[in-house]
């Protein structure tokens, strides 16, 4: 094992502590969908509530808040890179094109993988969708000023919290889309729907954070200025969170409160909104992220590495991960001595195929089923990494 000890200037195009910091996010992340897929208590139980849980399942669910926050702020922080190499014209068309791409990937293959729904009957738009249209949008806005584009996501992300207490806004299809989320469900058709998870306003502030955050990694910046703007800034958004979440007046909508133990307490305060993001949860899930790439910027060693092929394919990654998941549930499901014709009906109050609430497995073997997975794709994810490396076709920037 080696370690390399002296920060260097940046590389014009991969860098390794943002490769790395993806890819440990993109293997958390598959924790959570493998607990969606195979725990048993995954519909039946809010791993979140303080008044049921137990830490085990508390931390399972709340480290994989980190994932989705994580790899979009990166992704501004790409499209800042990018935009050091392209001219503003080329970044725009290949960001605009590339965001329409995620959707459809999101409305077709994504959603098929969650729910093996061969009639579409439900369409879901979360990550990859948000992804998307903030890639778009974000192929406008790389027209303005630096500091615009900054100022404009610190607006964002710090004041969207804002229109959680307007009244009348808390409706209808096109605030659920901008804002709200959370699982809404809309009917498009007779017999179709969709539902947004991943509302793109908070998601958009954040990404244009990442573009913002792109110019400390310039080749000309002074990597202990890197360094300490990452240390410093991470370290303040983690203080800026426990102030805030005490006072308890605004950035979340949902208030934290005393609970018969510490335990329960330290739950309910640390327990903060997704879906939309908050400003508090994205305060502490950025803020330790920083403090990551701040400190894993010289360091490279054997699980780096490792770690790092992950983060060079995410999307490859992201597909398969589904599809493997969303398969062993269907066998294992007939397994257990169900008929194939039994897993393609609609179950009540879940979208997706082959799963019954309160069929399932204990943690342990959820964390199992996760290892061997994320063990088993990466072969594959070497193997596409360095077919990427090696060929410059076009095609493979999208993917």
């Amino acid at each position: 094992m080696t370690e390399t000890n002296v920060l260097q200037p940046v590389a014009q195009h991969r860098i390794y502590s943002i490769d790395v910091l993806r890819g440990l996010v993109m293997v958390i992340m598959a924790l959570d969908h493998t607990r969606d897929f195979f725990h048993a208590e995954a519909f039946t139980r809010d791993p979140l509530d303080p008044a049921t849980t137990n830490i085990l399942m508390y931390f399972t669910r709340f480290i994989t808040h980190y994932c989705a926050p994580v790899f979009i702020l990166l992704a501004g922080t790409s499209i800042y890179l990018q935009s050091l190499r392209k001219s503003k014209s080329e970044l725009s068309a290949f960001l605009f094109k590339r965001g329409l791409w995620l959707i459809l990937v999101e409305v077709i293959l994504i959603t098929f993988a969650w729910t093996f729904d061969f009639s579409y009957s439900i369409f879901i738009l979360q990550v990859i969708w948000a992804i998307g249209i903030c890639m778009v949008l974000m192929g406008i806005i790389i027209r303005l000023p630096y500091t615009l584009i900054l100022i404009a996501g610190l607006a964002i992300v710090f004041g969207h919290n804002i229109l959680d207490s307007i009244p009348g806004t808390h409706q209808g299809f096109w605030w659920d889309l901008l804002h709200n989320g959370n699982f809404a469900f809309h009917e498009i058709l007779p017999g179709y729907q969709i539902t947004i998870i991943y509302p793109f306003l908070p998601w958009l502030g954040l990404m244009m954070l990442g573009y913002g955050l792109g110019k400390i990694y310039e080749p000309s910046v002074d990597p202990a200025f890197r360094k300490k703007s990452l240390l410093y800034t991470g370290a303040g958004l983690i203080f800026f969170f426990i102030l805030l979440r005490y006072i308890n007046v605004y950035g979340d909508p949902l208030p934290w409160t005393l609970q018969d133990n510490t335990t329960s307490t330290i739950f309910s305060f640390l327990n903060v909104h997704k879906y939309p993001p908050s400003l508090l949860f994205m305060c502490i899930t950025i803020g330790p992220a920083l403090i990551f790439l701040a400190l894993f910027e010289t360091t490279q060693n054997k699980i780096t590495r490792i770690i790092s092929v992950y983060g060079k394919v995410p999307f490859f990654y992201y597909i398969l991960h589904f599809y493997i998941l969303h398969t062993l549930c269907m066998i294992l499901f007939i397994a257990r001595g169900h008929t194939f014709s039994e897993g393609i009906e609609d179950t009540a109050g879940i979208p997706f195929r082959f799963l019954i609430a309160g069929e399932g497995y204990p943690i342990g073997i959820v964390y199992l089923i996760w290892i061997l997975m994320v063990i088993a794709l990466y072969p594959l994810c070497k193997w596409f990494s360095d077919m990427k490396r090696k060929h410059r076709h076009w095609w493979l920037s999208y993917l």
